[in-house]
């Protein structure tokens, strides 16, 4: 056993050998604190080194260590007869004069895996939210936090949290060979302590406090930090629903999507945000007596900026705390499961914002971004745009869209902006943008992130749906990966929806010169999975509510509003209203507030609501509305041609069931308006858009109807056509 002569001998050379690398730890300029700190060998003795600023004394096993120097460094030299266990606690007594006991970090071994580090490397980590970012974990007993972060071009990453003062010198992490991942697993830590990476560029040193990318809870804005959370607990209670939802599909079944903001749909007393819980009770019950079989959900992944409505997303792997916990969305969504309701995520991996705790220059350098700004930026929102050829990037998104089904029990997701993913020269001039490897402006590397989504997601959850807000005309965006497509289950109809929005916006004595606005549709109508959008983009920004887009007096707008729905419920395709078109709500949205419930005081906007709820219970209950939706023989044109008079008549069919619908877009009652057809049919009116019952002024034809020759003629069904109205007639 060294003499206390010898001891000071040997701690004075450790400091002269040691100064460098001591000092680079306490500039917080370290690549392996590992190398350092813990239990080493130096000159053949053990000692156990300690960093531990604005301390008065460290103790491990009773035993007082020594101060090195003038330094914060503490060591404890190790005899044979003094070897401590593998984990030792080390007792702090800081400037105060309290006293901290806590495990030494340094004393662990690496624990990520060759095979995690290296399914990374290669983008095929589906489960790689369950290995970077911080959990709880027991290690040899020992109860704490693992923090993993991919920062590979760091010179050092550091845990700084509010159980080290944010102090980026205390807890500096390991790098792990040439995965560009560090870890470090403090023991100790608790579930709900704050934190974030400090991380050091290795050429600039420019140092950056960033958010985990991982994390899966966040601080609720303007704060930014991360919150580390307990493993789920939550007990699902929804298999019923998934079973049935992996049997029945959605390919011939009734899809109606009521799209919703949850901050802006309906706040407490105090103007204050529902909790999910709250939402789960209050709106859930609403969409499920509307008929809605899904509710779409703007992002509610983490973001800083309520204006941004969730599009600019700084949190993917946290459910925004507005709203409650993780636990409390779970419930959310479990709740939706128990009332036959369906719920979809919009989610956005085509763009991220710049904010300087997000991904933007997360490691000083432009990892999750393009260096070259005509290929990591969009000019239109001041965001970046991934890098989807790089590995890790494709793996972080992948395995995003993987966490919240998977997790939180979705049965799909909405990708925002597809179109800007797909084209290298979005909205951008000639010279703004850089031609792919054969000349294109195809951007190769999204297309193949894009397909692997949708190869993964529809393989690993079955009955799941992937939708594409796609606003060109790319070819094969919902046929099969195999098949040469981009593997979409269905894509949004933009041109539909601008075409008809066009059309309901004249002036119905002019309608009869834009009839090719409705049927021009249909010459591409079956070419993709279409679902029709009246969304949140059209009801803001100067656009009008969907009430006020309607032309004439107050009557004629709710009349053409009833209309618009009606010929929307009828023609094939999905349907997606945005929360409060379904009351025809007559301010424009704003997420600031709510929607103008007080309305409902009104019979017109009762009316409304109650056709709506109508239309999906007919769209639901009758196959020939909803079987067909992406197939030819769902359709078919009775007159598509009676332009002067601005009427429209179809057929839409299933396998036992035939329904006609005849559309009056004038605001004139058309008596006996005649329509050819080829034998003696009997008809049953099944539905009125302008019966009293919604408003209207109860005119037009009801009850049963059916064909009759005409003399030296064919079969004629005459119809008494409501104005600015819609028939619904079944065949019996």
């Amino acid at each position: 056993m060294m003499s206390q002569q010898q001891s000071n001998q040997f701690i004075a050379e450790f400091e002269q050998q040691f100064q460098a690398p001591m000092q680079a730890i306490a500039e917080a300029n370290h690549y392996d604190p590992f190398s350092v700190l813990g239990r080493h060998e130096y000159q053949g003795q053990v000692y156990i080194l300690v960093y531990a600023p604005f301390s008065q004394e460290i103790r491990i096993d009773r035993q007082v260590l020594q101060r090195v120097g003038e330094s914060d460094f503490f060591i404890l030299l190790l005899s044979e007869t003094n070897i401590l266990e593998t984990h030792y606690c080390i007792q702090r007594i800081d400037s105060h004069g309290e006293t901290h006991d806590y495990i030494d970090p340094y004393c662990f071994l690496p624990q990520l895996s060759d095979f995690d580090s290296y399914l990374f490397a290669q983008g095929k980590h589906l489960h790689i939210y369950r290995i970077l970012g911080a959990h709880q974990q027991t290690i040899d007993d020992i109860d704490g936090f693992m923090f993993r972060v991919w920062a590979p071009n760091a010179s050092r990453v550091s845990v700084v949290a509010d159980f080290n003062q944010w102090d980026g010198r205390i807890h500096s992490m390991r790098s792990i060979g040439h995965s560009g991942i560090w870890e470090l697993f403090i023991p100790g830590v608790q579930a709900g302590q704050h934190y974030k990476f400090e991380i050091k560029n290795r050429d600039s040193g420019a140092v950056l406090l960033k958010a985990d990318p991982y994390a899966f809870g966040s601080e609720l804005r303007p704060a930014t930090a991360s919150v580390t959370c307990a493993p789920m607990t939550y007990h699902w209670q929804d298999q019923d629903w998934i079973t049935q939802r992996q049997k029945n599909g959605w390919l011939r079944q009734a899809v109606s999507i009521y799209e919703c903001h949850l901050g802006s749909w309906r706040r407490d007393s105090n103007g204050h945000f529902l909790n999910y819980r709250e939402l789960a009770h209050q709106l859930i019950p609403y969409i499920s007596e509307q008929g809605f079989t899904h509710i779409e959900i703007l992002p509610i992944t983490e973001h800083p900026l309520d204006a941004s409505w969730g599009y600019q997303t700084t949190g993917y792997y946290t459910p925004t705390s507005r709203y409650g916990s993780a636990d409390d969305f779970r419930y959310f969504v479990e709740y939706c499961h128990q009332h036959q309701i369906g719920v979809i995520l919009d989610w956005v991996p085509a763009h991220f914002p710049k904010d300087a705790h997000g991904l933007a220059r997360f490691d000083g350098t432009a990892l999750y971004e393009h260096e070259d700004p005509r290929k990591g930026e969009h000019q239109d929102w001041g965001t970046l745009i991934y890098n989807y050829g790089r590995n890790e990037v494709k793996n972080f998104l992948i395995a995003n869209a993987v966490f919240w089904l998977e997790e939180f029990h979705l049965d799909g997701l909405r990708v925002d902006a597809v179109a800007s993913m797909l084209y290298l020269d979005y909205s951008r001039e000639p010279g703004q943008w850089v031609a792919n490897q054969y000349g294109g402006n195809e951007n190769l590397e999204a297309i193949d992130f894009l397909k692997a989504l949708n190869r993964i997601t529809h393989g690993e959850f079955s009955g799941t749906v992937v939708l594409a807000e796609e606003s060109t005309s790319w070819p094969q965006v919902t046929r099969p990966v195999d098949n040469g497509g981009l593997g979409f289950s269905m894509k949004w109809n933009m041109g539909w929806m601008h075409d008809t929005l066009s059309y309901f916006a004249q002036d119905p004595v002019y309608r009869q010169h834009h009839h090719q606005q409705l049927t021009f549709g249909l010459l591409y109508c079956f070419s993709e999975n279409f679902v029709l959008p009246f969304s949140h983009d059209e009801v803001v920004h100067g656009k009008a509510s969907m009430l006020h887009k309607m032309p004439g007096d107050e009557w004629q707008q709710f009349a053409n509003l009833r209309l618009l729905y009606s010929y929307q419920f009828t023609y094939p395709g999905k349907k997606l209203l945005f929360m409060g078109n379904e009351f025809a709500q007559r301010n424009e949205w704003n997420e600031a507030g709510t929607l103008d419930w007080n309305v409902l005081q009104h019979q017109a906007h009762q009316g409304m609501q109650t056709l709506v709820r109508d239309l999906n219970r007919l769209y639901r209950s009758n196959p020939a509305l909803h079987y067909y939706d992406f197939d030819y023989r769902g359709f078919e044109w009775l007159n598509c041609d009676d332009a002067q008079t601005s009427v429209l008549s179809y057929f839409r069919k299933a396998d036992d069931q035939t329904l006609l619908i005849v559309l009056n877009m004038t605001p004139v009652v058309r008596n006996k308006y005649a329509l050819d057809l080829p034998g003696q049919q009997h008809y049953q009116v099944i539905f009125n858009s302008d019966s009293a019952y919604y408003g209207g002024s109860d005119q037009g034809s009801h009850g049963m109807v059916k064909s009759r020759k005409q003399k030296n003629g064919p079969y004629q069904l005459k119809l008494d056509l409501p104005p600015l109205g819609t028939l619904i007639l079944q065949q019996i």
